[in-house]
C-alpha cells in the first residue's frame, strides 16, 4: 500500500513536469521573434524554464510524501512508517532536490551565459563564405563564459570556508537551538551549497520584489484590458469614417493653398501636419481592425478569431477573480510577516524562523485542508505557482530588462530577440528561487513544513509506545517545530524543502533577515502598482502604440466593463453597434 501511494505521488509529479514542458514551450514560442529563432536558444530556454518550474513544484510532492507516513486523524505514524522507511523517503527527496537546485544553478550561471555568447559569436557573412569554423565559434563563446565559471568557483569557495554566525554556533546558549540543531550544516559541502543557494535566492528576491510585485497587480488588469471596449467591426467602421473626414479636411486645406504665393499660413500648416500624422495612425488602425476581424485570412484563422472573441468575456471574469486571488495572497503574506516579526523565537538570529502559526492565515489554511486529499493541494499549488510565474513574465514584459534606468531589452510577444529571451530566462530562474522561499515561508508556511501532519498531545500508557488519540480528538495538535513532547518529534517529519530553506537562514542569518524584510517591500510594490493601475491604466509610449497598432484608453480599470462584454458579442456576430441615428458608435462618440 505504501509503495502504491508513493508511486502515485511521483506519477502525478511526472504528469505535472510534462505539462510544464508544454507551458515552457508555449511561453518561449509566443515571446520569441520568429525571424530570429535559433535552435540552441529555443532549446536552452525551454529546458531551463521547465527545470526551474519543476523545482518549485516539487514542494507539494515533498509534503505529500512526508505526510503519507502519518495518520492525521489520529496523530500517529502509520504501522509501515518505520524510522528507516521515513529516512529512505527523505533521502530520495534530498537527492532530487540537490539535483534540481544544482541543475538550476548550472543552467543560470553557466549554460545560459554560454548560449548567449554562442549566439553572439555567430557571423552570418563569415559562415556563408566558410570563414567561421565551429571551433572558433566555440572558443569565442567559452572565453567569455570563463568569467562566470570563476564566479561559480568563488561562490562555492566562500561558502566552503565562511564561518558560521555566532548565534548559529550556539555561543549564546539560547534554548531555541536545541530543536534547530538538525538544521546546521553537517559538512562543508552542505555549507557551500547552502551559501550558494542563499546568495542566488537573495539576488532573485531583489528581482522578485520589482518584477513579480508589479506583475501581480498588472496581470489581472492585462486580462481585463485584453478585452477591448470596441469590437473589430465597430472599430473598422468608425476608423473608415474618421479617415474619410481627415482626408476631406486635408483637401480643404490644400484647396486654400491654390493661388497663394506664400502657401499656407503657419496655423493651417500645423493643422495639415497634424492631419497627416493622424492619417497614418488611422490607416494603421484600419489594418488592425481588418486583421482582428480575420479579413483575407485562412478559414481556420477566422474560426479561431471567432472562438477567441466568444470566450473573451471569460477573460474579464478571470481578471477579476485573479484580482481577488492576488489580494488573498497579499493578506496571507502580510499576516505571516506580522506573525514572524512578533512571534519568531529567535528573530534576526535565525532569519525570523517561525516555530508555529500564531495567527490564523487563510491561504495556509486552504492548503493544509486540501492536502488531506492528494492531489487537490497539488492542483491548487500548480495554479498558484503558474499565477506567480505569469505575473513575473508580465512584470518583465512591462518594465523590460534594465540596468538602473537604462532599458537594455524589451520583452514583447513575437518580438523578443534571442539575447533578451536568454536574459529573461536567467531572471525567471532567480525569481523562481525567490518564489520558492516566499511560498514556503510566507504564503503557506505550515503547509510547506508539515502539511496536514498532527501529533497526539497525551501521555502514552507505556514509555515505549506512541500515545493514542483515537478517542480523544481534542488532544490532536498540528505539528510544529516547538512541540516539546518526545513523541511529537518522532511523529512529525518536516519537508525537505523547508529544511533546506531554514538551513540557509539559520546558518547565514544575514540572508534570512534580508529575505524576510524583502517580503514587505514586495507587498509595498504590489500595493502601489495595484492602486495606481486600478484607477489609471499605465500609458505606453507612442512608438509602442504605433508598433502594436493600438489606441491607448485614458480610463480606469473599473470603467467601460459593459462595453467590453458588448464588444466581444459584436466580434462574434460580425456586426458593429448602432445608435439611434443609424451610425456606428464607440467610446460614447457618434460618427
Amino acid at each position: 500500500m505504501a509503495l502504491i501511494q508513493t508511486s502515485l505521488i511521483w506519477v502525478a509529479y511526472a504528469v505535472a513536469v510534462a505539462l510544464l514542458i508544454v507551458i515552457s514551450a508555449v511561453f518561449v514560442f509566443v515571446y520569441q521573434a520568429p525571424r530570429e529563432r535559433a535552435v540552441s536558444v529555443t532549446i536552452v530556454s525551454i529546458f531551463t524554464t521547465s527545470a526551474l518550474l519543476a523545482t518549485v513544484l516539487l514542494l507539494p510532492v515533498d509534503v505529500a510524501l512526508v505526510s503519507s507516513t502519518s495518520i492525521s486523524s489520529q496523530g500517529r505514524k502509520k504501522d509501515w512508517a518505520t524510522p528507516d522507511h521515513v529516512d529512505s523517503i527523505v533521502y530520495t527527496l534530498k537527492i532530487v532536490y540537490y539535483f534540481l537546485y544544482s541543475l538550476d544553478a548550472l543552467l543560470c550561471l553557466l549554460v545560459v551565459p554560454f548560449t548567449y555568447f554562442w549566439y553572439e559569436e555567430y557571423d552570418e557573412d563569415a559562415a556563408e563564405h566558410g570563414g567561421q569554423t565551429f571551433g572558433a565559434r566555440l572558443w569565442g563563446a567559452f572565453k567569455y563564459t570563463i568569467a562566470f565559471i570563476l564566479f561559480v568557483v568563488i561562490i562555492f569557495l566562500v561558502g566552503f570556508f565562511v564561518p558560521y554566525a555566532k548565534q548559529a554556533r550556539g555561543d549564546n546558549d539560547t534554548k531555541y537551538l536545541d530543536y534547530f540543531k538538525h538544521l546546521f550544516a553537517q559538512n562543508r559541502g552542505e555549507r557551500a551549497l547552502s551559501f550558494a543557494l542563499g546568495l542566488l535566492m537573495l539576488i532573485g528576491t531583489v528581482i522578485y520584489v520589482l518584477y513579480t510585485g508589479a506583475g501581480l497587480a498588472l496581470l489581472p488588469v492585462a486580462l481585463v484590458k485584453s478585452a477591448p471596449s470596441v469590437s473589430a467591426p465597430t472599430l473598422a467602421a468608425n476608423t473608415a469614417s474618421q479617415l474619410e473626414q481627415n482626408r476631406e479636411r486635408q483637401r480643404q486645406l490644400e484647396g486654400r493653398n491654390e493661388g497663394r504665393e506664400d502657401g499656407l499660413d503657419s496655423r493651417d500648416r500645423r493643422e495639415l501636419e497634424a492631419l497627416v500624422r493622424e492619417e497614418r495612425t488611422l490607416i494603421r488602425r484600419e489594418r488592425l481592425a481588418a486583421e482582428s476581424s480575420g479579413e483575407d485570412r485562412h478559414f481556420l484563422v477566422k474560426a479561431w478569431i471567432k472562438v477567441e472573441a466568444f470566450f473573451r468575456p471569460l477573460k474579464l471574469v478571470g481578471g477579476f477573480l485573479l484580482i481577488i486571488l492576488a489580494l488573498f495572497i497579499f493578506v496571507s503574506m502580510l499576516i505571516t510577516g506580522i506573525d514572524k516579526a512578533k512571534n519568531s523565537i529567535c528573530k534576526a538570529h535565525c532569519g525570523y524562523i517561525l516555530g508555529k502559526i500564531n495567527i490564523f492565515q487563510p491561504m495556509n489554511w486552504v492548503f493544509v485542508k486540501s492536502s488531506k486529499v492528494f492531489p487537490i493541494d497539488y492542483v491548487l499549488f500548480l495554479l498558484l505557482v503558474l499565477f506567480l510565474f505569469c505575473s513575473s513574465v508580465v512584470g518583465i514584459a512591462t518594465i523590460g530588462i534594465r540596468f538602473l534606468w537604462v532599458t537594455l531589452f524589451k520583452i514583447r510577444k513575437g518580438h523578443t530577440s534571442p539575447q533578451a529571451l536568454l536574459l529573461s530566462t536567467v531572471l525567471m530562474t532567480l525569481i523562481v528561487l525567490a518564489i520558492n522561499y516566499s511560498v514556503a515561508m510566507m504564503i503557506a508556511p505550515q503547509y510547506a513544513t508539515y502539511g496536514p501532519q498532527t501529533f497526539c498531545d497525551r501521555k502514552p500508557r507505556h514509555p515505549d509506545e506512541q500515545p493514542n488519540c483515537s478517542h480523544h480528538k481534542s488532544a490532536i495538535r498540528p505539528c510544529s517545530e516547538l512541540s516539546d513532547q518526545k513523541w511529537a518529534k518522532e511523529v512529525c517529519t518536516p519537508s525537505v524543502a523547508s529544511t533546506f530553506i531554514n538551513r540557509v537562514t539559520i546558518n547565514f542569518p544575514f540572508f534570512g533577515v534580508v529575505l524576510f524584510w524583502a517580503q514587505f517591500a514586495f507587498l509595498g510594490v504590489y500595493l502601489v502598482v495595484f492602486l495606481t493601475t486600478l484607477f489609471r491604466t499605465p500609458k505606453l509610449d507612442q512608438e509602442q502604440l504605433d508598433r502594436d497598432l493600438e489606441e491607448e484608453e485614458e480610463e480606469g480599470l473599473l470603467a467601460a466593463t459593459g462595453r467590453r462584454f458588448r464588444a466581444g458579442w459584436q466580434d462574434v456576430t460580425g456586426h458593429g453597434a448602432k445608435n439611434n441615428y443609424g451610425s456606428t458608435e464607440t467610446n460614447g462618440e457618434r460618427s
